[in-house]
């Protein structure tokens, strides 16, 4: 095989691919990426078996094959290459040439038929979004699914279509996220989980243009994304993802108006008072026409008045900061409606038109002791 291409196109490929390569694995083979000239184009692939990536990079094919090359050594070589043309080469014993410039580099490959290809999908389930509407989603949604492997279906997102709004829901025992868009078309019934692992990923080498389309494909135990030249082929979740309808009231005795930017400034300044792994609660006293947030750690206390517009009853609740801002730092309106019933049930931060809705569990306080 011997191929001529940017050393700009080559990284943003070995880049787009790199995430798909395992941090361990028993299986060598898999530590590589696949460069594949068989059907003139030039492939790159990575695969771990849970999740597989696919893009085609521009550039000239003098003699077609393919070589897998361990992914992290060859990463490092192209990040570390001269701005300008570079040359891959194989012999019959996958020994492999690179070079650019005045650097050449002879480095051992290993023959790509061992190499494990991407699932072979049914494209059956189609639809269709834009890239800007994926990435945003996810970012949206993605700080609320639980890192512990534990309850697997923690680990990834509920993904449901239904005619033409798709809904994208994560939990982590703690707090849940669901957000709701608009699709240009109706769909077919569609409900899956898909790991949080690949949508970080996805998120990552999305654009993110508006007009920039992403095609998504489903199969009982598949999800594919196809856009730009790229194809993104992951396993799904096995399981009945959790029931969280009864767990979205609309009753509320306490709800407040307040100015978005206003009380995540707010919650910012007292997070300063509060260290990695400390579990101190920041307290809201919502009285007629202001709320009190105040907090007090080792570190020392604060306290802050905010203006609200409150209706129903007075009430002092309290919460983990944390998550209280990463709903806030994803919601764009201006001014935000937070419901609430008492100091053990959950706050609802949500739109009239329920696109978004956020709840977060209260932390138990010990009001004397604030």
């Amino acid at each position: 095989m011997k191929i001529i291409c940017s050393k700009s196109e080559l990284l943003q490929g070995v880049n787009t691919v790199l995430k798909a390569v395992p941090a361990k694995t028993t299986m060598p083979i898999l530590e590589c990426i696949l460069i594949d000239t068989t059907d003139g184009q030039i492939k790159l692939t990575a695969n771990d078996m849970e999740l597989g990536i696919e893009t085609k990079i521009k550039g000239d094919i003098l003699d077609k094959g393919k070589i897998a090359l361990e992914a992290k050594l060859f990463s490092e070589i192209v990040r570390k290459l001269p701005d300008s043309e570079v040359t891959i080469q194989t012999d019959e014993n996958f020994r492999t040439l690179i070079k650019c410039e005045k650097a050449k580099f002879n480095i051992a490959g290993k023959s790509g038929d061992d190499f494990s290809y991407l699932p072979e999908i049914e494209k059956n389930q189609m639809v269709v979004l834009s890239q800007f509407s994926l990435k945003e989603i996810i970012r949206q949604t993605i700080f609320s699914i639980a890192d512990n492997e534990n309850n697997r279906l923690m680990t990834g997102e509920l993904f449901e279509i239904n005619g033409n709004e798709m809904k994208v829901v994560s939990l982590d025992g703690h707090r849940i996220s669901i957000r709701k868009i608009e699709l240009k078309e109706d769909y077919n019934h569609i409900k899956v989980v898909v790991p949080g692992k690949t949508l970080n990923e996805v998120s990552k080498i999305l654009t993110g243009g508006i007009e920039d389309y992403v095609h998504m494909f489903f199969t009982g135990r598949h999800i594919v994304f196809e856009f730009d030249d790229t194809i993104v082929v992951s396993r799904l979740i096995e399981g009945e993802y959790f029931r969280i309808e009864q767990m979205l009231s609309s009753d509320y005795e306490t709800k407040i108006s307040i100015n978005k930017k206003e009380l995540q400034s707010c919650i910012e300044r007292a997070s300063l008072l509060v260290k990695e792994g400390d579990k101190k609660p920041i307290i809201m006293n919502i009285l007629d026409d202001s709320m009190e947030l105040k907090i007090n750690s080792f570190i020392g206390s604060m306290n802050e008045d905010i203006d609200i517009t409150k209706t129903g009853k007075d009430l002092m609740i309290g919460f983990n900061p944390k998550f209280i801002l990463d709903a806030l730092r994803v919601i764009d309106d201006e001014n935000i409606d937070i419901y609430m019933i008492n100091p053990k049930a959950p706050c609802f931060i949500r739109d009239e038109a329920q696109k978004y809705i956020y709840l977060i569990l209260p932390v138990n306080f010990n009001a004397a002791a604030n």
